[in-house]
């Protein structure tokens, strides 16, 4: 997945933490409620503003940064 239209960086927007479509909520924020237990429906139903493709977009940009932590590793 091509989350490069869907994840922000913005310097001036939540200290520079990757958002959401340049909303304030984080790709942290949304790995968290999901790792606590709240299902993709849950965390679509108190973040009306998100959709399901951007919860794939978070996990896709969580996999690629694990990717390249592990890269550089090896």
């Amino acid at each position: 997945m091509d989350y490069s239209r869907i994840i922000t960086i913005e310097p001036d927007k939540r200290g520079g933490k990757p958002c959401i479509r340049g909303l304030r909520i984080t790709v942290y924020d949304v790995l968290d409620y999901l790792a606590s237990g709240m299902t993709p429906e849950q965390v679509l139903q108190d973040f009306p503003d998100l959709t399901a493709e951007d919860i794939r977009a978070c996990f896709a940009f969580a996999a690629d940064r694990e990717r390249r932590v592990m890269s550089r590793s090896a």
